[in-house]
């Protein structure tokens, strides 16, 4: 199965869940986006390791590497290997220079471990088939052509507001809603709604 390398876009805190963020995700070649919402701790794992802050003891995550490096293994890739019913799973690919061995871990984790080895990022084009966000840099025409007072309007019916549930919306609606999220970049926003599209495939 041909692997896709990804690499880390962006890390923003939830606007609607407590402690979780979005970690988005992209291909290197390409225009897809794979966001994944994670918890407050693995976020703090990944962005501290990226700004290349050192914690005064030692992240669970160092932890796991200098475990590593005293056994003599190295983290080869990182590869997120699966999506069931919205989750994502990932595998850790290590290897001691003689044997190759995969462990199973969540995809927050892994990139947070495999961030402190420099190791790629890879998922399965299956994945980003499904899972994927296209951005695209065409321009709305209808929308330049609508006067300001409907523009605002249709802004308005097509947004829902804070509490609603994705379920209530057609999917003709939730694509609209999956289109909007990406204009505004709202990734956390534009996963949910792919999630609850998934859902009803």
């Amino acid at each position: 199965m041909k692997k896709i390398k990804l690499e880390i876009l962006g890390l923003s805190s939830s606007q609607s869940q407590t402690s979780s963020f979005a970690l988005v995700l992209g291909e290197t070649e390409g225009n897809r986006r794979l966001p994944i919402i994670i918890g407050m701790f693995e976020a703090q794992a990944i962005a501290i390791e990226i700004e290349k802050i050192i914690p005064n003891r030692p992240m669970t995550h160092d932890l796991f590497k200098s475990f590593a490096n005293n056994f003599h293994f190295t983290v080869e890739e990182i590869i997120i290997s699966d999506l069931k019913e919205g989750v994502f799973f990932a595998k850790i690919v290590c290897s001691d220079g003689l044997k190759r061995m995969e462990v199973d871990a969540r995809p927050s984790d892994a990139i947070a471990i495999g961030l402190r080895f420099d190791s790629p990022i890879f998922t399965y084009e299956n994945i980003l088939a499904e899972a994927g966000i296209v951005l695209t840099d065409e321009a709305d025409d209808e929308g330049a052509e609508v006067k300001p007072e409907k523009a605002k309007a249709k802004k308005e019916v097509a947004t829902p507001k804070k509490g609603d549930d994705l379920k209530n919306f057609s999917v003709e609606r939730l694509h609209e809603l999956l289109k909007e999220a990406i204009d505004k970049e709202d990734y956390e926003r534009a996963a949910k709604v792919r999630d609850e599209i998934s859902r009803r495939n």
